[in-house]
């Protein structure tokens, strides 16, 4: 289980984001309050953002947020309009290390992913490999559930081009949701494309984790805890939903 955020909006410094807050991620890597399956995501952290080219870059470290000594001359110095940011408590069984922590990026999406899906390293892992082209199969150099969950969605977006990221999302749970059985999965699920914010709360067998949104004029956060009090604005995503986050208008929420 790990803690998420995402911002969308006019460009925010990396201190304003993931620092700073009342009740900030890195705050939450030490004390989260709606954290379940653990009590510390002490097992890495990373943060991804958009370069002028349009192309996703990341910064991940398998240190716990709090003994990375470069973070706040990072968080000084970087200002974005879009941000995904993580602190990770590892599953049993998938190690700690460079290549599990996230976000994980392809050339054009940011993901990140809260939650485990139960004995997945059996049949599931099996047939989820098989579906995959061979390039996105290549293109998996970590160990955890998290990144085969990127690596689906990334074939669905191959195989249905017209769908977009929401539709690519949908189909990820719904493939999963015919093969879990009666197995616990967990997924709650952020995508940034550089435009819009996509994310899902589900699971299977199990509640969701938690998952809030707040549309604050022009400024957009979706975050596993709030990140200012809870008077302050904030929405739960309820589970079972996709909730799109665009520069302009209104988050829309739809079922999955």
């Amino acid at each position: 289980m790990c803690r998420l955020a995402a911002y969308l909006g006019q460009p925010l410094s990396l201190k304003a984001f993931l620092l700073e807050p009342e009740h900030s991620l890195y705050l939450q890597s030490w004390q989260p309050q709606e954290l379940t399956y653990a009590k510390l995501n002490a097992d890495g952290f990373g943060f991804g953002w958009y370069l002028d080219d349009g192309r996703p870059a990341v910064y991940r470290n398998p240190a716990p947020i709090w003994a990375d000594a470069n973070l706040g001359g990072l968080a000084e110095s970087l200002r974005r309009g879009l941000w995904l940011a993580m602190v990770r408590s590892a599953t049993p069984g998938y190690a700690n290390g460079l290549h599990n922590t996230q976000p994980f990026h392809d050339e054009s999406l940011l993901f990140l992913h809260n939650g485990f899906i139960e004995n997945f390293r059996g049949d599931l892992r099996k047939a989820l490999l098989a579906a995959l082209d061979d390039d996105i199969e290549a293109a998996v150099h970590g160990l955890t559930d998290s990144e085969y969950l990127f690596a689906l969605l990334r074939q669905m977006r191959r195989d249905h081009p017209g769908g977009g990221v929401g539709d690519a999302l949908r189909r990820t749970v719904a493939w999963l949701g015919e093969r879990v059985g009666e197995r616990c999965a967990m997924l709650n699920m952020i995508v940034g494309d550089g435009g819009a914010l996509y994310s899902v709360r589900c699971a299977f067998n199990e509640t969701a984790p938690s998952l809030y949104w707040l549309c604050d004029g022009a400024r957009r956060f979706i975050a596993s805890e709030r990140l200012t009090p809870a008077n302050g604005g904030w929405d739960a995503v309820p589970e079972n939903r996709l909730l799109v986050v665009a520069r302009d208008g209104e988050p829309a929420l739809s079922a999955l």
